[in-house]
């Protein structure tokens, strides 16, 4: 009989979010699930890696009454305790979602929901981060099921595949019923638009404080891009390599006289 796959799901809103619990539900219909989520919310908490105090993990419940285990660390930091030794079984894939906000452009930098993927990656493990697209500022409820469904395509596709060691797939669904999605498209990262503005309050007591606020964000609707994608009701699927480097850069820091 063929070995099920082990997959970790994890995210960064928290073990209590409704994505996580609906990602975890369409990965056990491929594999053995572990749940190993932050205790609270890590949004926009980018790549983290906690070392200046120590991990702590612990049983909790899902709301379907399943076992699973929660961290006070990051999204990031969940991954590294499973892949580290805390989960005992090796990890064949590490999914990372479902995020109610898409995660596009240059959010992959800030994203726990994508970082946590990248963990995986880094240790040589393929990672999948999942988002809808969701109006921003919105509490919901949201339909995590079409994003969940993606996952689980993406996730047996991933597995079967001899796929590049240092790179992970970012997912991203059109908030849209699941009958009006057109299809995939694979993707490169596109422009996301930050309309970001520094509000300064004072505290009862006179001193400043500081709130980054302003207007959600929005994107550039090129035609091979994440962003573009799911303004035009597709699933985007883009591939995102660890290695950072500007290759054009590169050559041209090369001709510099470094040495005169």
């Amino acid at each position: 009989m063929e070995k099920k796959p082990h997959i970790l799901v994890t995210n960064d809103d928290g073990v209590n979010a409704p994505g996580l619990l609906a990602l975890a539900k369409e990965m056990r219909k491929i594999g053995e699930v572990t749940v190993l989520a932050p205790d609270r919310n890590w949004s926009a908490s980018g790549h983290v890696k906690t070392m200046h105090r120590p991990l702590r993990v612990r049983h909790t419940t899902l709301a379907d009454g399943s076992k699973v285990f929660c961290s006070d660390g990051a999204p990031s930091d969940c991954v590294a305790l499973a892949i580290l030794g805390f989960i005992e079984t090796p990890l064949d894939l590490v999914v990372s979602g479902i995020n109610p906000n898409a995660n596009v452009g240059h959010d992959v930098t800030y994203s726990g929901t994508v970082t946590a993927a990248m963990e995986a990656a880094i240790s040589g493990i393929p990672g999948i981060a999942v988002s809808l697209d969701s109006p921003e500022h919105s509490s919901g409820p949201f339909d995590f099921k079409p994003a969940a469904r993606a996952a689980r395509k993406a996730a047996l596709l991933l597995l079967k595949q001899d796929f590049p060691a240092g790179t992970l797939l970012n997912l991203n669904v059109p908030g849209i019923p699941e009958g009006e999605i057109k299809g995939w498209k694979v993707t490169r990262q596109g422009q996301r638009i930050y309309r970001d503005k520094l509000v300064k309050r004072e505290d009862p007591r006179g001193k400043p404080y500081y709130w980054i606020g302003g207007e959600a964000p929005t994107g550039i609707e090129e035609e091979d891009t994440d962003f573009g994608a799911i303004k035009q009701g597709f699933i985007s699927v883009t591939p995102i390599q660890l290695d950072l480097t500007d290759m054009d850069a590169l050559a041209v820091l090369q001709t510099w006289k470094w040495r005169s």
